[in-house]
């Protein structure tokens, strides 16, 4: 497909990066060319300079026969005015980054005017991944599939832990019935099977639905820390969303913000919540402010190092739960070293969330793409799919068809009921299914499941 991309930021050439690396034809529109300079010496793309709010600068980047249009630049209108313009000139679809909590309740009819196929919110969508930590306070990372139904809870397993010493394949008689999808042992990512034995210090992903998931954490004895109190460091627009979730959820939420004219701000935006004016860094501050009576703690300032040092000072303090925001992806073993399972990039999930809209216009007569999650720090992916009636795989037992290597069918949804499969289990037309994957680019259920004799 030909992507054209508005914006070289962070988020713009991780995009570019990985759809250039799945074979698209991709190009970057930027105003910057000190920020273009890198796109041109480590990427396989065209780069041109200029506003992607410039006609001639679309029509150089022939916008008009483009597939998709990414506008991802600091500014919303800039974004908006994009992708209004690259609808007009041809292009097929339109994607747009709007973040400004101003816009959110009017984003309907703003897709709708401006003809925007799809708006992202990276702070949102963010502080929606921090919410569902908080319900698992145990849990590193907490992915849904199945509109809801379905649950990927990552966990780190500790000695002791009754899943621990045993192969997978003994551990249903003693457990509720979870998948084991995916573990991660010393940077290395592993897809199981039945002889795989858990040790500690693995990072385990386990997926069921809710009440079974529930269930087998009760089991683990992991489940008993509930989060009813929560320190947010730092009042950008994450920790804005964040805080109007937690409390509406019924939660204490306090939030520290150094700069008086954004505490104030948020004081009138949040009356529920308690806004605190002063320096997050300030170890004083946060005693006198109750840091070691919180259930919860998170570090949402710019600064990564900010995020890193106050989170664990938190630990130290006593604070169960603590989730730090990363920009640098390369620091996310670096935290976890130092103890804190709990990460969120913004940029990572923002990525994601656009890669599986790509995928999914790739392959709008296959089986689409529903959801799509980078796990075990990028080496696997979650994949969801619908599958289609008439695709080859159908009613064939999962023995009798060839699944691709290092890839696992994870859990099969069939009219509400959740099925994790078996040799005898099968495949039906309008299935929710999921899969595990350390094979880049899958974009069809037909890439990892053939009948016999088939290359998968």
């Amino acid at each position: 497909m030909r992507i054209v991309i508005v914006g070289d930021g962070k988020i713009g050439h991780t995009l570019a990066e990985t759809l250039s690396g799945e074979g698209h034809d991709v190009v970057i529109i930027d105003k910057s060319g000190e920020a273009l300079g890198k796109s041109i010496d480590t990427l396989d793309v065209l780069c041109i300079k200029g506003s992607g709010a410039n006609i001639p600068t679309l029509i150089e980047a022939d916008a008009r026969h483009a597939d998709i249009i990414i506008a991802t630049t600091a500014s919303d209108e800039t974004n908006m005015v994009c992708c209004l313009i690259a609808k007009h000139l041809g292009a097929q679809y339109a994607i747009a980054r709007i973040r400004d909590p101003e816009y959110n309740n009017s984003l309907s009819l703003i897709k709708k005017e401006l003809s925007i196929d799809l708006a992202v919110n990276p702070e949102r969508t963010t502080a929606m991944e921090i919410s569902r930590l908080l319900r698992y306070p145990f849990a590193s990372k907490v992915e849904i599939f199945a509109r809801g139904r379905v649950e990927m809870v990552e966990f780190r397993a500790q000695a002791g832990d009754k899943v621990v010493g045993v192969p997978l394949s003994r551990l249903s008689a003693s457990l509720p019935q979870v998948l084991y999808c995916a573990i991660e042992r010393f940077g290395e990512a592993i897809i199981p099977d039945g002889s795989t034995v858990i040790e500690p210090g693995d990072r385990v992903h386990v997926a069921a639905d809710i009440p079974t998931i529930t269930g087998f954490f009760r089991h683990l004895g992991k489940h008993e820390l509930r989060v009813q109190s929560v320190m947010v460091l730092g009042g950008g627009r994450i920790s804005f969303y964040l805080a109007r979730l937690l409390t509406s959820l019924g939660m204490r939420v306090s939030v520290v913000e150094i700069d008086r004219r954004k505490a104030e701000l948020l004081a009138e935006q949040l009356p529920e919540a308690d806004i605190i004016c002063g320096d997050g860094t300030d170890q004083e501050l946060l005693v006198s402010e109750g840091i070691a009576d919180m259930d919860a703690f998170i570090a949402l300032t710019d600064r990564d190092e900010e995020n890193l040092l106050t989170g664990i000072y938190a630990q130290r303090m006593g604070v169960k739960k603590v989730v730090v925001k990363i920009n640098r992806g390369n620091y996310a073993d670096i935290v976890a070293s130092m103890g804190i399972d709990s990460v969120v990039t913004p940029r990572q999930i923002t990525c994601d969330t656009l890669l599986r809209y790509v995928r999914a216009r790739s392959n709008s007569r296959g089986t689409v793409i529903e959801r799509m999650y980078r796990i075990l720090d990028g080496h696997a992916e979650a994949l969801e799919f619908i599958a289609q009636p008439d695709d080859p795989y159908i009613r064939v037992p999962l023995r009798d068809l060839a699944v691709a290597r290092e890839t696992l069918v994870a859990v099969i949804v069939r009219d509400g009921q959740i099925i994790v499969p078996f040799g005898d289990d099968y495949v039906e037309g309008g299935d929710f299914v999921i899969i595990i994957t350390k094979r880049p680019g899958v974009t069809d259920l037909k890439d990892v499941l053939k009948a016999h004799g088939g290359k998968a």
